[in-house]
């Protein structure tokens, strides 16, 4: 299978599929998760059955590569959220609602 017809690598930590906006890791992570072909090209529209089925089987056969970068992936998802829920603002969000509640009697 010849990568370049089914996905646009931006960088190394950036593999799209062709044409679309979604990363190979979102369709990965479904598939690890145990959704079937069908099941992830129907959750996402804008992929094709057999970009589902490509994106699948270029993991098969990069395993070591693609799960080092679904790590990488995954590491970069759980700093961001971090990263976030410490923030300021989200930090003044949660306070307001835990005063929303509070004065709601919850």
């Amino acid at each position: 299978m010849e990568r370049n017809n089914f996905f646009t690598r931006h960088d190394e930590d950036d593999i799209r599929v062709k044409g679309t906006r979604i990363g190979i890791e979102t369709v990965l992570e479904d598939y690890l998760e145990g959704a079937s072909p069908e099941e992830i090209a129907a959750r996402y529209r804008s992929l094709s059955l057999e970009q589902v089925y490509a994106s699948i089987t270029y993991y098969l056969h990069n395993r070591e590569m693609i799960d080092a970068y679904l790590e990488r992936w995954r590491n970069h998802t759980d700093k961001a959220g971090h990263d976030h829920q410490s923030s300021d603002a989200s930090r003044r969000l949660r306070n307001i609602k835990n005063m929303q509640a509070t004065q709601a009697g919850v």
